[in-house]
């Protein structure tokens, strides 16, 4: 009898350890080498293994992208807790959670994504729709040009990382952050 039968199985600990592997491959060889072949090789699950957590590649992809707005939401929500100013808090918390090192813990992960997004329609639609829910939700709140322009910097800060443009120093990213978090409360 093989030992198959008795294997204990984990479907939501290989379901996360497929996308870990995914977002890893996609950052060490690039998006392109994402396939499905790959990813249950080097993740040690057979390919009938990952057809039944991910279909295709674009599954994989928009289980990474519902596994990271998640967090992601999880993380605003819990800056936004800790904020008792209510004008601008949505906008704090976004400049927190991707503007400091330790906000994205995921963020080699949230690379891949980036980078899917910018390759993938189906992403970008899923990214705006996200984008739309949290501004109709805060409207009250994060509708100033001032907010508008704070997330919109943090978005190109978020971006430059991701290019690899010049590195800003430690006090200069302090400083941004800290002009950031005033502009948010204007």
């Amino acid at each position: 009898m093989s030992k198959a039968h008795h294997r204990k199985k984990h479907p939501e600990a290989v379901r996360q350890q497929l996308l870990e592997v995914a977002a890893k491959l996609s950052l060490e060889k690039g998006p392109s080498s994402v396939t499905l072949d790959a990813v249950s090789q080097a993740a040690g699950v057979s390919k009938g293994g990952l057809l039944h957590h991910f279909p295709n590649k674009l599954s994989l992809l928009d289980g990474l992208f519902d596994d990271l707005t998640s967090r992601f939401d999880r993380a605003l929500a819990e800056k936004m807790r800790d904020d008792p100013e209510p004008r601008g808090r949505f906008t704090r918390a976004y400049v927190t959670v991707w503007f400091l090192p330790e906000g994205m813990a995921d963020g080699d992960q949230w690379k891949v994504l980036t980078i899917a997004l910018i390759s993938e329609p189906h992403l970008r639609e899923r990214w705006r729709q996200w984008v739309e829910r949290q501004l109709a939700e805060h409207v009250g709140t994060d509708s100033a040009l001032d907010a508008m322009l704070v997330r919109y910097a943090v978005d190109g800060l978020w971006l430059a990382d991701l290019l690899g443009a010049p590195i800003m120093d430690a006090p200069s990213r302090v400083a941004m952050l800290e002009r950031l978090l005033v502009l948010s409360r204007l």
